[in-house]
């Protein structure tokens, strides 16, 4: 079982940096929880955003990505009350106070086609107390702070599905793993029709101070912390916000909702092109995703006897042991997604897939739960979004093997930087999720002396990341704000701009502050 979310009394064990600054921020919170409620919170819940450094809409194929913690989180300060109501309210006075029943019996409901915040934590709420069978849940009052940059691809909604979730369970004295509690969170946050993997809560949850995160989804989920390598200057990360808002649950249906059912129906498609389409672990899965489909074609019985599944990858220490092996298999099906869908460069529309697996289109409509999950397309690029799926999990366990390489001839920065590169021109023209301000930012930052430049998150707007050498945080932050934000954010000044651009490093993942 992996470990329970930790309860700390000291801002120390949560932070490790600026803890009079962060102290501040937790006081103003429980004053302002006092000014509202009259009582002062019997915790916090805190659970922070996440940065992916490489392995962009991979998780939902099954295929490993790369993220780390951050610092900005979602803090919800909470007490528990005997009225059976919700008590909602949020520091940010753009997100008005809400009030939900927890009477028993009474369902908590999720309106999709609104938009609000509450929904969020309406998400974690439901999937806690389903989780957990609480039959007379406790009420409670609820106030929320978050220093994670809204709709910007730092994961701030799966940071307050989390706090959430944390907050009811811990409300009403319910403890589980770490694990449970992200299965739980991957689970519940589709409520609000976003059909996503499960990096953003792991990362969320698991992570580890001071060491990225490889996280593995098939066929367990495992998450094993990577250092990055020893150089000198050491390698620095830094955010930059495009402010280009992307609300996943508004545009899920023509952006990320539909790349999900174009990799899910390539999966469906390629694995009848490869002749398993009609076996058990292909037949009887549901979703069928691209890992499952290289793990069964490149098994024993179809690699010459030799076992190729990716069980046994990595060893029980997390240590790279068959690198080798992905490469190998993931260069090989690259080459049969060009022979499967390589006819068709200019995508499909509905009535080809559905023809080519034998089915109608509403047949292949509920196949993919459109009654859940609606996407709008006339064409569906199944080739360039299989490619660039099996190309960026090629470049995860690549950026994985250089880090743990321990080669002190490799040049770290290159090298990471390159893959990091790659990885920006695939999202760009392969999966199509960024946008001419990702792209602009990401190119100032390469002639600024970024090594590898990206976007982060689900993409079209958001954040961007950079690797680049720590001696030269202060002057690439500078060209930044001169060359992009002063164009196109004249009036960001302050700490509002600092906010926008900002260095950051490995952070801990999800906790509890109890008053001591």
């Amino acid at each position: 079982m992996s470990e329970s979310v930790p309860l700390c009394s000291s801002l120390s064990e949560i932070y490790t940096n600026d803890l009079l600054k962060h102290g501040a921020r937790f006081q103003s919170l429980t004053q302002a929880f006092i000014d509202t409620y009259g009582f002062k919170p019997s915790f916090i819940a805190r659970a922070p955003g996440c940065v992916n450094i490489i392995g962009e809409h991979i998780d939902y194929c099954g295929f490993p990505v790369f993220p780390m913690a951050i610092v900005p989180d979602f803090l919800i300060a909470v007490r528990a009350t005997d009225e059976s109501l919700v008590r909602l309210a949020n520091l940010n006075p753009k997100y008005e106070a809400s009030t939900f029943s927890c009477a028993p019996h009474t369902a908590v409901t999720i309106n999709k086609t609104q938009h609000e915040w509450t929904n969020y934590f309406k998400c974690g709420y439901k999937g806690a107390i389903d989780a957990v069978g609480c039959a007379k849940p406790y009420g409670m009052q609820c106030l929320i702070d978050s220093s994670v940059p809204a709709s910007s691809g730092l994961s701030g909604s799966s940071a307050l599905v989390c706090s959430a979730l944390l907050a009811t369970m811990k409300v009403n004295g319910k403890a589980l793993s770490q694990r449970d509690i992200v299965e739980i969170a991957v689970a519940c946050e589709r409520l609000i029709g976003i059909n996503g993997g499960g990096m953003d809560q792991t990362a969320s949850i698991m992570s580890h101070p001071q060491s990225a995160m490889f996280i593995e989804f098939d066929p367990v989920l495992r998450v094993t912390p990577v250092k990055f390598p020893s150089t000198t200057p050491p390698i620095a990360f830094v955010i930059a916000n495009t402010l280009v808002v992307s609300d996943k649950a508004v545009t899920a249906s023509v952006c990320y909702n539909l790349r999900v059912v174009e990799t899910r129906i390539g999966a469906l498609l390629l694995a009848k092109h490869l002749g398993i389409a009609d076996r058990s672990v292909c037949k009887d899965v549901d979703p069928l995703t691209f890992k499952i489909v290289m793990d069964e074609y490149l098994s024993a019985e179809d690699c010459g006897g030799s076992d190729c599944n990716s069980d046994n990858d990595y060893d029980d220490d997390g240590k790279t042991e068959g690198i080798e092996s992905w490469i190998s298999r993931l260069d090989t099906m690259l080459k049969e997604v060009q022979k499967a869908f390589g006819t068709h460069p200019e995508g499909y529309t509905r009535e080809e897939m559905a023809l080519a697996l034998n089915m109608t289109p509403a047949e292949l409509s509920a196949a993919i739960h459109e009654d859940k999950f609606p996407v709008q397309a006339e064409k569906f690029k199944l080739l360039q979004r299989a490619q660039h799926a099996f190309s960026e999990a090629l470049r995860v366990v690549r950026f994985r093997q250089i880090c743990e390489s321990g080669d002190t001839n490799t040049d770290y920065f290159q090298e990471l930087g390159e893959l990091m590169n790659q990885s920006q021109d695939s999202c760009r023209d392969l999966f199509e999720c960024s946008c001419d301000e990702l792209d602009e930012l990401c190119s100032i930052a390469r002639r600024a002396g970024a090594f590898g430049s990206r976007l982060t998150g689900a993409g079209w707007g958001g954040c961007t990341v950079h690797l680049i050498p720590a001696s030269n945080v202060d002057g690439f932050i500078a060209v930044l704000k001169e060359e992009f934000y002063a164009k196109h954010t004249p009036e960001l000044k302050g700490d509002a701009l600092d906010d926008a651009v900002f260095v950051t490093a490995p952070a801990s993942g999800a906790a509890f502050y109890e008053f001591s």
